[in-house]
Parts: structure tokens; sequence; C-alpha cells
């Protein structure tokens, strides 16, 4: 779902993604949640990097890192795209799109963990 959402917005268009508690990462439990712990605790407090706990600022992290971020072309693409936990009532009455193919239903594997977790592992308050 990242690399759609970070070629979209590289060619232009907005993204908006709602519902981000529930998007789920592929890959061991255990090495998920000690991979984010030691994100958070990289750097100092004041120079960074920083890694944010809650839910919808950590995927747009970690779709930040899938754009050429040091170019004014990546960061124009980061300001396309925005993330929300759960459906804000401005978009209540559209109708939302989904990615088909990257649907947790077509895992091979049973091993995948909701941001939800990863977030509240790492000390999100959600």
């Amino acid at each position: 779902m990242g690399s759609e959402v970070a070629k979209a917005a590289l060619l232009g268009k907005e993204v908006k993604i709602v519902n981000c508690e529930k998007i789920f990462m592929t890959g061991n439990r255990d090495n998920l949640f000690a991979n984010f712990e030691r994100k958070r605790k990289l750097g100092t407090w004041a120079k960074g990097p920083f890694y944010p706990r809650m839910p919808d600022r950590l995927v747009k992290r970690l779709i930040r890192g899938m754009l050429p971020i040091k170019t004014a072309r990546g960061r124009e693409a980061l300001k396309r795209i925005m993330c929300y936990v759960s459906v804000p009532s401005e978009f209540k009455n559209e109708k939302l799109e989904t990615i088909k193919h990257a649907d947790v239903s077509r895992l091979s594997t049973n091993k995948y963990t909701s941001i939800e977790e990863i977030s509240r592992h790492i000390g999100a308050k959600i």
C-alpha cells in the first residue's frame, strides 16, 4: 500500500489515507516490535531522527521513507499525502477506494501485525 501511495503522490495526486490504525505490516511480530523500538530510541531528543507513536503519523513516516525527500519533488509529494486515524466526518459521505492487491487476505503467510498494535507497543495512547 505504501509504495502505491508514494507513486501516486509523486505523480501529483492528492492521497488521503483513512483508518491508518488498521493497516497491516508483514513480518515476524517480535522483529517488528524490536525494529520500531530501536528506531524510537535512535538519536537525541533535539536532533532526531524522530519516529512518531501515533498510527497516522507513523504511516506517513513510513511512506516518507519511500519518497526522495531530499529533493523538492519528494517534499511536495509528501505534502500531498494526508493520513487519518478512523474516518473523519468530512469523508463519511464520500466513496472510499481500497487497494485490492494490498489486502491482508491475499497474504500467503500469517505473519503480520497491525499498525495499531505497533503503536501501542511503542507507547501510543490510542
